[in-house]
């Protein structure tokens, strides 16, 4: 079904008689150079819900396409309204899993929805108050000085990356200690997120994995997260017996059968971890990008707060969700199918310029703020409050450092992903006056 273009929009007469084609904002390389910006704008003004297609890319099987919604209103609802728009029919990444792997997807929180969603969300919320993160705030704070300090005293020609030598370790490092993972064991969370995350791009997955049937695996798949599953239980038994005041403790103590204690491993372990590993980097990147910006933050004419959620609007970590339709239904005038997929782009509708005011400019004292970075509706974040706190301490943090105002020494490489909107290296100058 083809869609139907709006009839208008901020700059669009209504008698418009050329109608832009609908840009692909699938393909993975898409994103890679960020986020597509002006591809989104056609999508909002003249096809706030468009049909894309699903060919074969990177070595990944063609799919049935779906639907691309990019107005923030539209967003909103889709995320809000669980009973049109479901988590569980097709979990929510835009391929389709293997129908053989779908029931175990749809174990974790991520991929169900209420009431069921309710419960193990309360569950988890219990171990995850914010008087629990905040009382890592110390350690939080003495990380990101001694990776700051460490990375302009190892800079070369006074250039560090920061990625590698600072926001990979500090979002880390910071989920190992809330989570109560030994020292020892820290590198494998990383070696798991890159495995989920980064499936896409061909630097971090240059072929994909099949299995027997030389079907590629998704990275979702039980046959490659055992290793990890079998870590989480280890752990968990570790803690009954030797309790900390962690998260996993916490939901050791719980009464979480073996399948959802796994499954809440999986998602504090991926998401707990890439949401602060693509947003730090981001935040860096607008402020080398906007030093006006930076020296009102720097010279506290800003909140830190306030400039963390629109560091976020601006570079959300993700990219996009997916839902699918339960019911036949309409959105912005497009009749949508009972199982079609329907993909919200988080990026197209913090730059909706019927939501924001200037959108493509950054403000770090906005004010109201109504992003949709972590999401909305009964899935927003719940690590947003421990994202937020990480975030605003490196920005706090650098300033003490003395260090300069963020500049870029090269270009920014960017994951390839049409999920995460990552980056894999930040070469900025970390040495010279504070300015």
């Amino acid at each position: 079904m083809p869609a139907q273009p709006s009839t208008g929009g901020p700059g669009v007469p209504a008698d418009a008689r050329e109608v832009p084609e609908v840009p692909d904002v699938f393909d993975p390389r898409v994103h890679a150079a960020g986020p597509p910006h002006e591809a989104y704008r056609i999508l909002r003004d003249h096809h706030p819900v468009a049909r894309q297609a699903e060919p074969e890319v990177l070595g990944w099987p063609a799919g049935p396409g779906f639907w691309a919604v990019t107005r923030h209103a539209d967003v909103v609802r889709v995320l809000k309204d669980a009973r049109t728009y479901s988590s569980y029919l097709g979990a929510t990444q835009i391929r389709d899993p293997d129908p053989a792997d779908l029931p175990f997807i749809r174990r974790t929180m991520l991929n169900q929805d209420p009431p069921e969603h309710g419960r193990l969300r309360r569950l988890i919320a219990r171990a995850f108050t914010p008087t629990r993160v905040d009382a890592f705030a110390g350690r939080v704070r003495e990380r990101a000085a001694v990776l700051l300090r460490r990375a302009r005293a190892d800079a070369t020609d006074g250039v560090a990356d920061l990625v590698t030598a600072v926001t990979d370790e500090y979002a880390l490092l910071n989920l190992a200690d809330l989570m109560g993972v030994p020292a020892a064991d820290r590198g494998l969370l990383l070696d798991w997120t890159v495995r989920v995350i980064g499936y896409q791009d061909p630097d971090d997955a240059p072929e994909p994995l099949r299995g027997p049937d030389g079907r590629p695996l998704d990275p979702r798949s039980p046959a490659l997260l055992g290793e990890m599953f079998g870590y989480a239980r280890e752990l968990a038994a570790h803690k009954l017996k030797h309790p900390g005041d962690d998260l996993m403790t916490a939901l050791a103590e719980a009464g979480l059968d073996p399948a959802e204690l796994e499954m809440f491993f999986f998602l504090l372990t991926v998401a707990g971890n890439d949401t602060v590993r693509s947003a730090a980097p981001g935040g860096l990147l607008e402020l080398a990008r906007h030093p006006g910006e930076y020296a009102r933050l720097r010279d506290g004419a800003v909140d830190p707060a306030t400039a963390v959620d629109e560091l976020l609007r601006v570079h959300p970590p993700v990219l996009s969700f997916r839902r699918t339709a339960a019911v036949d239904t309409e959105l912005a005038g497009q009749r949508i199918g009972a199982g079609d997929k329907v993909v919200v782009f988080h990026a197209a509708a913090n730059h909706d310029e019927r939501a924001f005011r200037d959108p493509h400019r950054l403000d770090l004292g906005r004010r109201p703020n109504p992003h949709v970075s972590f999401g909305d509706g009964p899935h927003v974040c719940l690590g947003a409050h421990f994202a937020r706190l990480q975030l605003r301490i490196l920005h706090e943090e650098w300033r003490a450092a003395g260090l300069p105002a963020p500049e870029l020494a090269g270009e920014p490489r960017r994951l390839v992903s049409n999920f995460i909107n990552g980056i894999k290296s930040l070469p900025v100058r970390v040495s010279g006056p504070p300015r």
